[in-house]
């Protein structure tokens, strides 16, 4: 499937859902925001969100420090 991911086109295989997107990124469990087509998704929604070829997902990584 191709996804445009933060911009960049992407070829992803064996990918149905949000939560499928963020394991095969190794993002699952940490804290982000996931804005799939401009619409924000919520955490409680990934894998029930579904890909279709073409979609835009928006991945932004809060990462701390001080």
């Amino acid at each position: 499937m191709r996804l445009i991911v933060n911009g960049e086109e992407r070829e992803v295989a064996g990918v149905a859902t949000v939560a499928e997107l963020l394991a095969a990124f190794k993002l699952e469990g940490k804290i982000l925001v996931v804005e799939l087509n401009k619409r924000i998704i919520e955490r409680n929604a990934y894998s029930e969100t579904g890909l279709s070829d073409g979609d835009h997902i928006e991945i932004v990584h809060f990462v701390g420090g001080g």
